[in-house]
């Protein structure tokens, strides 16, 4: 693999190192945990695909290595929100409480529409769900693609916020995090 990063032995493990660490920074603002050992396989992986690569790829190698980070990052945000659901209804309301006071809370701290937003996005259910998204994103002026984006970063931050505010909590009752 260093062959083909660059000839010259000294320059081929600077490339190395430099790719690592552009990886790793990638791995980091797209908010992945266990950044080397992402980059580590993207590596692996390119080890792999090595005697095809020699052959037939034409361009900057690094460009090929975040290729294949992208599909490794997807992977792992698949795995992370693999996480086992139980429905509310096996939560008892004690165990709801603390999770129910701080969704208030980081309700309060977004600005008024967006709360406004996730709050009438999550209302319904099942088909009445589907129709009220559609006419959501027609008054709007939206995509339903956006609208689901935009609710995405609003429970993004929802999420953040909620678990910083329950704190060791969370540790103690992994059923509120399958539900956020």
């Amino acid at each position: 693999m260093l062959e083909w990063l660059d000839l010259n032995p000294d320059r081929a493990v600077e490339r190395y190192e430099e790719i690592r660490k552009n990886l790793m920074r990638v791995f980091t603002n797209r908010g992945c945990t266990e950044v080397e050992d992402l980059a580590d396989d993207v590596f692996n992986r390119v080890a792999l695909k090595m005697p095809e690569l020699k052959a037939s790829y034409i361009g900057e190698p690094a460009k090929y290595f975040h290729g294949i980070a992208r599909n490794v990052a997807r992977e792992h945000y698949r795995k992370r929100e693999r996480v086992i659901e139980f429905p509310l209804q096996q939560t008892s309301r004690e165990d709801l409480e603390p999770f129910l006071h701080c969704l208030e809370q980081c309700l309060a701290k977004l600005p008024r529409w967006q709360s406004h937003l996730i709050v009438l996005y999550y209302a319904r259910q099942r088909k009445a769900k589907v129709d009220l998204h559609k006419e959501m994103s027609s008054k709007m002026g939206l995509r339903q693609t956006a609208l689901r984006a935009r609710v995405h970063r609003i429970r993004k931050k929802l999420r953040t916020c909620i678990l910083d505010c329950l704190g060791e909590r969370v540790e103690s009752n992994n059923i509120l995090l399958a539900n956020i």
